[in-house]
């Protein structure tokens, strides 16, 4: 697995999370989120008139489950890299 190198530095990435550009982003992220939960929420609906079978009922709410973790970790993507930045930094501490 490739290593991640953080370019950026925890000041900027401070910075960015207060930005108006990351509450935008975010802001359509949890868009993404509402709309997959009213997708879960509409397949009972669905399964009643169109009388799918329980894989291709289950494959849904799994292919739904999965775009919301992939959401969630793109929200979690700048403290992520300020967690990096932190074990990068403890790693030369000590070495040092």
């Amino acid at each position: 697995m490739k290593e991640i190198k953080v370019n950026a530095t925890k000041s900027e990435i401070e910075e960015f999370k207060k930005s108006p550009l990351w509450y935008d982003i975010l802001k359509e992220l949890n868009s993404w989120k509402r709309g997959f939960n009213q997708e879960m929420e509409a397949i009972v609906d669905d399964a009643a008139t169109s009388n799918p079978s329980t894989a291709s009922v289950l494959l849904h709410m799994g292919d739904i489950n999965g775009r919301q973790k992939a959401v969630d970790y793109m929200i979690g993507i700048p403290d992520m890299f300020l967690s990096l930045l932190e074990d990068e930094k403890d790693g030369r501490d000590k070495t040092n």
